[in-house]
């Protein structure tokens, strides 16, 4: 069984992120998205948020599943039983430094190679780092996102202006 971790923070999940998901699906058996936690990234959205989003998006195709995670990207692996990781390539510089950790994982568990896809053009500026920039400055991010994400922000953002209307005439 070709099983694969797509690793990430996904915070939160962009159109980007699903493409190379549903392009990726004809490669493998199974795809798991692992939100890793990590130390340096003080994530926007919850991992639970993060997860229930994944899960929604993936809910009728069930060679996806979702995990979080803690800790190196090839311990994870071993955990699941992956052999492939999937990483998703924006630019020329996103391959350098992709690389970079690619031989550092093939160098902790020689069983596991990297599968690098490129996103279609569209998708090329679409990264959850400008995302949340665009989210905290009051920007439609909804041409980014996948429905799932979209309503989600949607309702939250309502419950939030309900809860403080003071903060909604800013």
């Amino acid at each position: 069984m070709r099983i694969c971790l797509f690793p990430g923070t996904f915070d939160p999940v962009t159109l980007g992120h699903t493409d190379i998901i549903d392009r990726s699906l004809s490669l493998f058996d199974k795809l798991v998205i692992g939100i890793g936690k990590n130390a340096n990234k003080a994530p926007m959205f919850s991992d639970e948020q993060r997860l229930d989003w994944v899960r929604e998006i993936y809910q009728h195709e069930p060679r996806v599943d979702a995990l979080v995670y803690e800790g190196l990207t090839a311990d994870c692996c071993k955990t699941i039983g992956a052999n492939f990781i999937l990483r998703g390539i924006r630019y020329v510089s996103d391959f350098e430094y992709e690389k970079a950790i690619a031989d550092m994982n093939r160098s902790l568990d020689p069983s596991i190679e990297t599968i690098f896809l490129t996103c279609l053009p569209q998708y090329t500026s679409v990264a959850s780092t400008l995302v949340r920039d665009v989210l905290r400055n009051g920007g439609d991010v909804s041409q980014f996102l996948p429905d799932a994400v979209n309503k989600s922000l949607q309702r939250n953002s309502g419950r939030s202006k309900q809860a403080n209307p003071a903060k909604a005439l800013h």
